[in-house]
């Protein structure tokens, strides 16, 4: 009977380690504050970074322009605006994927080919260059021409540990990395804010760069603001497999309570 008592408690005692042990691991993998706070800095005071540098956006092949061109000859101007750019422009906005009706594709050369100019080479000019060098070639042709020209089509892409995954039209200039993740609904109690990855293309090579989110030196790089066709990927936590609102925290307490209650009583 003693040894019966012995080797039962040895038992009881193995399982209290063991269940300890296992407390101990999920606890550790619980997420910690530090873990889930954007632009951390030990001082807690003001600080001033100075405005990170975003470069004119140079066009590339199957980029797509809107193209306005209006002149005191309404006439001649027309030909350059269909009855549906028209009717679109009256609109009064350009609409994601329906700009496509409307507006003018490059080629994979880099080549633009609009009525009455003819082929133009747009590739690595600015959008402010498209406009003086289509108004330039039109003063011959238009009196006193006045040219609009609109990058449309532009998106971003936000991926992994976020709410909503997804495909966004840049409606804006200057759009930061937290803007992108805000249309994607924020990361999420999984994602690691320290290790995003951010690709771009740049002069026809893609590019890879590690963004770290809970650093406030972000504010002051150089990719703090998106570019079209940009992409952000968050990558999980190492600790996904327990989040902090998934954590079992009253089966571990009762078990651990049953044990002890179970121990006491037999001893």
């Amino acid at each position: 009977m003693k040894q019966n008592r012995k080797y039962f408690h040895r038992r009881m005692n193995a399982a209290l380690i063991m269940i300890l042990f296992t407390a101990i691991g999920l606890l550790s993998s619980c997420v910690t504050q530090q873990e889930v706070e954007y632009l951390q800095d030990p001082n807690k005071g003001t600080r001033t970074f100075n405005e990170a540098q975003i470069e004119d956006y140079r066009l590339k092949p199957y980029d797509e322009l809107y193209i306005q061109i209006t002149s005191l000859d309404d006439a001649s101007s027309n030909m350059f605006s269909g009855a549906a750019q028209q009717q679109f422009t009256n609109a009064g906005s350009l609409q994601p994927y329906g700009a496509s009706l409307v507006s003018y594709g490059i080629d994979k050369d880099g080549f633009l080919i609009l009525p009455m100019i003819g082929t133009v080479n747009v590739k690595d000019q600015t959008i402010l260059q498209v406009s003086k060098l289509l108004k330039d070639s039109l003063v011959s042709i238009l009196n006193q021409p006045i040219v609009s020209v609109k990058l449309v089509n532009r998106y971003i892409s936000v991926l992994g540990e976020v709410r909503s995954p997804g495909h966004f039209a840049l409606a804006q200039e200057k759009l930061t990395v937290y803007d992108a993740l805000g249309l994607a609904g924020d990361i999420n109690e999984y994602g690691n804010k320290k290790e995003v990855i951010l690709t771009r293309n740049e002069d026809g090579k893609n590019i890879r760069v590690a963004l770290d989110l809970t650093k406030s030196e972000i504010l002051a790089s150089n990719y703090y603001y998106m570019k079209p066709n940009d992409m952000l990927y968050i990558k999980p936590m190492r600790k996904k497999f327990w989040g902090m609102r998934e954590f079992p925290f009253s089966v571990v307490l009762t078990t651990i309570s049953t044990a002890l209650l179970i121990y006491s009583v037999t001893k």
